[in-house]
């Protein structure tokens, strides 16, 4: 099993201590781009895929960088109805 798949895998597992840096290799294994729009966006960001021309807005968790329970299943849900996982 490869970088790639094990990173998916451990991400299905859903982790409490999944980190952000983590969900942005996930999105970039997937085909999507880290977007971040002008010096205003502050945490906001956006993971682009331009490939199928969809989107997931997400905004960089802080001061501790692990992603909230709530959100990984937002983005399970997107990426499983979005045939990427």
């Amino acid at each position: 099993m490869g970088t790639k798949e094990k990173l998916i895998e451990r991400f299905k597992r859903q982790p409490k201590d999944f980190s952000f840096d983590e969900l942005t290799r996930l999105f970039g294994v997937l085909g999507f781009e880290v977007s971040q729009r002008g010096k205003t966006s502050g945490s906001r960001i956006e993971f682009v895929n331009n490939e199928k021309e969809l989107s997931y807005g997400a905004h960089k968790p802080h001061p501790d960088s692990t992603i909230k329970s709530y959100i990984m299943k937002q983005v399970l849900e997107f990426l499983t109805s979005n045939k990427f996982i």
